[in-house]
């Protein structure tokens, strides 16, 4: 499984490649092998305002319906409209072509509850 260490994640199985002000963000190859075939996203309108561990996306699957939440605070600047048609790219590509918005963020001392690779790791795989 891919965990790549460039990235930041969350406790709750999302990735976040900061870019300056800008944090892309998805979720990880363990949380979408866990969900299963991906058959809807509804990703968040640009332009919204999301809080830190709000709910900023709704993925569903073969398996179940899960909330996708923010890992920061900001606007919603741009969102992966590939999804809307092609909801499997997060299967097929979950850190590449299936990211599913764009945060500007706010709050630098939000990016410090970030965890890195080994931790997620460590969370994702508990021990395996």
């Amino acid at each position: 499984m891919e965990f790549p260490k460039e990235l930041k994640y969350t406790k709750d199985h999302e990735w976040v490649r900061l870019e300056g002000k800008r944090a892309v963000v998805g979720i990880t190859a363990f949380a979408q092998s866990e969900l299963g075939d991906i058959v809807f996203i509804e990703v968040p309108p640009v332009g919204k305002k999301i809080s830190i561990h709000s709910n900023m996306s709704v993925v569903e699957s073969v398996k179940a319906v899960s909330d996708i939440y923010a890992p920061l605070t900001g606007t919603v600047v741009e969102i992966n409209e590939q999804l809307t048609d092609q909801p499997e790219l997060v299967n097929q590509d979950p850190y590449g072509e299936g990211w599913i918005a764009v945060l500007e963020w706010e709050n630098n001392d939000e990016i410090a509850q970030l965890i890195d690779v080994e931790q997620y790791q460590a969370l994702a795989l508990g021990g395996k």
